[in-house]
């Protein structure tokens, strides 16, 4: 969906730098060795800082298994191939797949966090913010219980929640759609990750609201230097913050290049099929060009 009030990319590209996740032949199947469903089928893509990469494609395309596979997070009848390669500024890459619960544990959230489509869904409802907000930072950076407060309120109010002091100790129900999701990125946010997974994070909200929540992963993009995966089947939401788009179609990536190039010079009949359905998409493309 586009509209007036979504936010656009700087038009200059930052400069490219290293890739901090890379996802190598990636493939996916559900089931027994004997009888599996293949899901995805030999993708591959890199995540750089900085840049939001966008995975489009239509439901059942492969898209939301893709992200969760970065973090382990799929069934137990899940079987991977390929590579998930995570870089680290002093020890390298670390392989992702095949890495054990224990050692992905200490992954999430600290490293690559991800944000759903349903804030109301992922925020424990018997929980405060306040809760939910200082448990990952306690565990992971070792913060006391002053400090995880201040970073709590910190981020809170980075996100744009209204008083974010007294929104500590309010529970999710408590809060709009727009600002439980806001919420939900704070929370994803609160151990400074270097990656973040954002899986139809405008999907349930309205027009007015996804622009919000669009400008705010774009900013934190470009402030934190995140590599951002933006996982949607909207393309719309695409044209509005992505620098670099795959799209996705039966589990393989038919076509991946710059945001400008789909837009103006789609190659697969797919993307193009998937443009054509974009409202005022034939205006979007003329004015690019």
């Amino acid at each position: 969906m586009t509209d007036a009030t979504t936010p656009q990319p700087a038009d200059a590209a930052p400069a490219a730098s290293a890739p901090v996740l890379t996802v190598d032949g990636l493939t996916i199947g559900i089931g027994s060795r004997n009888n599996v469903t293949s899901i995805v089928k030999g993708i591959s893509i890199a995540l750089t800082p900085g840049r939001i990469q966008g995975l489009a494609g239509e439901s059942g395309s492969g898209k939301t298994v893709t992200s969760l596979a970065m973090l382990g997070l799929l069934p137990s009848n899940a079987i991977v191939g390929g590579s998930i390669r995570l870089a680290h500024p002093d020890r390298g890459e670390t392989e992702l797949v095949g890495m054990s619960h224990r050692q992905l544990n200490e992954i999430r959230g600290r490293r690559i966090a991800m944000i759903f489509q349903d804030p109301s869904s992922s925020l424990h409802p018997q929980l405060t913010v306040g809760v939910q907000l200082t448990d990952h930072v306690t565990r992971h950076l070792k913060f006391s219980t002053r400090q995880a407060r201040e970073h709590a309120i910190a981020l809170l109010d980075r996100v744009r929640v209204p008083n974010p002091a007294e929104a500590l100790g309010r529970y999710p129900h408590q809060f709009s759609g727009g600002q439980r999701q806001r919420i939900a990125i704070a929370i994803a946010l609160a151990c400074d990750p270097v990656v973040l997974l954002a899986d139809e994070p405008t999907t349930a909200l309205d027009v007015t609201v996804q622009a919000g929540i669009l400008h705010l992963l774009r900013d934190l993009a470009d402030e934190r230097q995140l590599a951002v995966l933006l996982v949607t089947h909207d393309l719309g939401v695409m044209s509005s913050i992505a620098d670099d788009i795959a799209v996705m179609r039966h589990g393989e990536i038919v076509e991946s290049n710059d945001r400008q190039s789909i837009f103006t010079a789609p190659q697969h009949p797919y993307t193009r099929e998937l443009l054509a359905s974009l409202p005022g998409a034939a205006g979007f493309q003329e004015e690019s060009e």
